[in-house]
Order: structure tokens, then sequence, then C-alpha cells
């Protein structure tokens, strides 16, 4: 997929969303574990600290390869939109179960934080050029 011009909004977009990844997945690693155990469904057949500590190295990754990696900002774009996608199991279960955490201590709140999701696939895409590359790919 051919890298093409972003705009400095989007390049401050992509190095923002690498720095809340990096942050999000030491929070994984350390002050925000149980608060991040609360978002792994009980269906999940693997240890939920393990899916905790994993999906924070994981962040943490994508992170760097969001500020550094700039050559190859398209893939990682998909990339990290596909892993916005696949935890997004984790935020309906916290919903459907009515856990609390994070603050989501209500229907309505956890309801919100399910909207945001989408907005976060958005974001990696237009920030990295993902979206824009696949398009003109398309004509």
């Amino acid at each position: 997929m051919e890298q093409r011009k972003v705009n400095t909004a989007q390049t401050i977009g992509r190095l923002l969303l690498g720095l809340i990844l990096i942050i999000a997945g030491a929070g994984h690693l350390s002050w925000a574990r149980t608060e991040f155990l609360a978002q792994v469904p009980a269906w999940i057949p693997l240890n939920g600290d393990l899916v905790v500590v994993l999906s924070g190295i994981v962040e943490i990754s994508f992170g760097l390869a969001l500020l550094l990696w700039s050559s190859q900002r398209v893939k990682i774009g998909w990339i990290v939109a596909l892993f916005f996608v696949l935890v997004f199991p984790g935020n309906i279960s916290q919903y459907v179960n009515h856990i609390n955490a994070f603050g989501l201590n209500s229907d309505l709140l956890r309801g919100i934080r399910l909207v945001f999701q989408p907005v976060l696939v958005i974001w990696a895409l237009w920030s990295t050029g993902a979206w824009s590359a696949w398009r003109k790919e398309q004509h």
C-alpha cells in the first residue's frame, strides 16, 4: 500500500494516538491492571491477567510504532485499527455484564464508552493515512 502525504493534523493525531497507547499499555502493566482485568470477557480461554499483560505489551508496541516507524504508518494504521476492533468484545462484555471499571459505573456510561471504540478505529485509519491510501488504490 502506497504511503501518501499526510497533513500536520494527521501527524499530530498519529503521535497523540501513539502516546495514548503507550500510557494505556503501561496502565495494563501497573496502576490500572485491575480495571483492565474487568474488561476481559469470561469466555476468553486464557487467564485474564495474562490477557491484560499481553494486551498491554501490544499497546505499548503499537504506540511506539506509531511514534517511531512513520515509514510504515499506513500498515501500522490498519493493524492498530484491527486491534481496536478485536478488543471491542471486552467493552461489550463490560456493558452486557454491568461491570464497573474506569469510572463506568452505569449502563449509560458503559454505553457511551461503546460509541468511542469506532472513533478509535477511525482515528487510527485517518491519522496514519491508511484510509486515504486504501481509497486511492480503489480508484
